[in-house]
């Protein structure tokens, strides 16, 4: 990991969300310069499903050789921001930095994102972002090194970036437009940046969207910590920038990114919105020391002429199945396909010992996953990784994302049996 400098020493830095996740990791860095740290994250008791609380950060913090204020933060609710800043200027006499690291997701498409979704979308990426940015301001003002980070991505107007989750997209990109109009609104005064992932990074949210073994696919918050800290360690004229994490790493001298791995090796699963077409997004993996997914299909299992490439794909998928499979999945799918060999096909790994045909599932399904045959294919034959076709718009999903990340495992096991 990148060694801390000192240059953090003393510096009071408010970060929304930090009770966990990116936001912690961030906390425990500059805290190891010796660094205040304001905690403004909702969790005050355990949440069932996700670990720690702004308290427990806030030990970590101390731990970890810096000061910790914890403040129960709704950044939605005014008050509740306000109140944070003020004690954390009675605590700390000011504040340097500010890390708007607090996000909602929902990667789901118009019709079936609730208004509830939207709202919270809105309310803590977007306006939760601005609000906490407006309240802190005042006082970055007075700072010696003032510095905003946010944690968002690069404004890429590629449609591909909207047409599967408009209303995220736009929550998100409401972050990178406060950065876009306030870095050159405090120019001069206050250093206003973007930071954003080039791979996914292991969190416990990325957890529960990705279900069992989506980890493998990331990185550490170790790698998002150095580079915030880096970008956070320059003068107040580095402003206006939409950063990616391994490149402000490259330039202090980073070439080694296994060490950001969870497994060292892995295929890393890319982000969203970055400006490389979709479509060469695995070479690029592949340049970055990845390796493929999948193995591709050997000529020796080659389909028969005589039987159609999706009934011999739903060949494979029936003799790889199994109780064990159907126990470990609980998920029923259906393939809407498009193009020279269209139709509607199922997948029942939810009862019994599974089951897979032509036809609508016997029951309504979990997952609907809409594409061109010919894609189909190639994804079950491991040439085309599912995460590809769904960022490259080749695939849609309807329904539960979790379910339809799982189905990789399959594809796995279909290759085995096939090699």
């Amino acid at each position: 990991m990148l060694p801390n400098t000192g240059k953090l020493a003393g510096c009071t830095l408010f970060i929304t969300g930090a009770s966990r996740g990116i936001g912690k990791a961030i906390a425990l860095k500059a805290a190891r310069d010796g660094a205040n740290i304001v905690i403004a994250a909702k969790t005050a008791i355990p949440h069932p499903k996700l670990p720690g609380t702004i308290y427990t950060a806030a030990q970590e913090v101390e731990a970890a050789g810096g000061k910790a204020l914890a403040c129960v933060v709704d950044i939605r609710d005014e008050q509740q921001v306000g109140d944070a800043v003020q004690k954390a200027v009675d605590k700390f006499g000011g504040i340097d930095i500010l890390v708007n690291n607090a996000s909602a997701i929902s990667l789901t498409g118009t019709l079936v994102t609730p208004m509830k979704k939207v709202d919270l979308m809105l309310g803590i990426n977007l306006r939760g972002t601005y609000l906490t940015s407006k309240l802190v301001i005042p006082h970055l003002l007075k700072s010696r090194s003032p510095h905003i980070l946010n944690l968002s991505p690069p404004l890429n107007l590629n449609p591909i970036w909207f047409k599967n989750h408009t209303a995220y997209t736009m929550a998100k990109y409401g972050m990178s437009m406060c950065v876009l109009g306030m870095a050159e609104e405090f120019r001069g005064q206050i250093a206003v940046n973007a930071l954003w992932p080039k791979t996914a990074i292991q969190t416990a949210a990325m957890d529960m969207i990705g279900g069992e073994g989506v980890a493998k696919q990331c990185r550490t918050t170790d790698i998002i910590a150095d580079a915030a800290y880096v970008v956070l360690s320059r003068p107040v004229d580095y402003t206006g920038h939409f950063l990616v994490d391994e490149d402000v790493l490259k330039e202090q001298g980073v070439h080694n990114f296994d060490q950001y791995a969870v497994q060292p090796g892995h295929p890393l699963l890319p982000d969203f919105f970055l400006d490389e077409e979709p479509e060469t997004l695995v070479q690029q993996m592949e340049q970055h020391g990845a390796t493929p997914a999948f193995k591709p299909t050997s000529s020796s299992s080659a389909t028969p002429s005589s039987v159609g490439p999706i009934e011999s794909t739903f060949d494979v998928i029936r003799r790889v199945i199994n109780t064990d499979v159907v126990k470990s999945t609980q998920g029923i799918y259906q393939f809407d396909l498009s193009g020279e060999h269209g139709g509607v096909w199922f997948l029942d790994l939810k009862s019994g010992s599974g089951s897979a045909g032509r036809g609508q599932p016997p029951v309504k399904a979990d997952v609907v996953m809409m594409m061109d045959s010919s894609d189909f294919s190639e994804m079950f034959s491991g040439k085309l990784k599912p995460t590809m076709a769904f960022m490259s718009g080749k695939l849609r999903i309807k329904g539960d994302m979790t379910l339809a990340i799982k189905l990789e495992k399959l594809m796995s096991r279909m290759n085995k049996a096939k090699l």
